[in-house]
């Protein structure tokens, strides 16, 4: 499938455009729609991407990771919202987590835990126990543009495909205009 400049074809023949625990996840899930294309590593953050690729601010989405507090408790959660919006991180997301404290987690801490290049984060992998908040305007969309585990490559996966991610909930995340 074409969008942009960018060709993309079935992730199952181009395993070593993601991540491991990516690729593993897709392999246990059968994910069957999701596509992935080959880009220039320096340009894998969302606006030099979406510039140079001719991809669409509304069609590239971004994974978010948080950093959870309540007493003595950390735990981590995903984000997707699109490329235009912003996470209402303080307000629903914390509230929808039950944390009384929550931060972007720290990108050392982030790539660590996921196993997964910074700027390339993606819901597809994380793990199992990671609430995945998807934003409603994401899972409206025909297709999104997100990371694969590794600067290198994007996804292309349905909008309908990010309810069927492991505790993924699909609900309004975005801060109002």
């Amino acid at each position: 499938m074409k969008l942009g400049k960018l060709d993309f074809v079935p992730v199952q023949d181009r395993l070593d455009l993601v991540a491991e625990p990516v690729g593993e996840a897709i392999k246990e899930k059968a994910l069957s729609d999701v596509l992935v294309a080959k880009i220039k590593p320096d340009l894998a953050d969302t606006a030099a991407f979406c510039e140079y690729y001719n991809i669409g601010l509304e069609v590239s989405a971004n994974c978010i990771v948080v950093e959870a507090k309540r007493a003595d408790k950390t735990w981590y959660a995903a984000c997707v919202i699109l490329a235009t919006s912003r996470a209402d991180v303080n307000g629903v997301i914390r509230r929808h987590l039950g944390a009384k404290k929550i931060s972007f987690a720290p990108m050392d801490r982030a790539t660590s835990i996921t196993s997964m290049e910074y700027g390339g984060i993606t819901p597809i992998g994380l793990p199992l126990d990671w609430p995945i908040l998807v934003d409603s305007a994401v899972a409206k969309t025909a297709h999104a543009v997100i990371g694969s585990g590794l600067r290198k490559s994007k996804l292309l996966v349905p909008g309908s495909s990010f309810h069927k991610l492991p505790n993924a909930t699909v609900m309004d995340i975005t801060q109002s205009s």
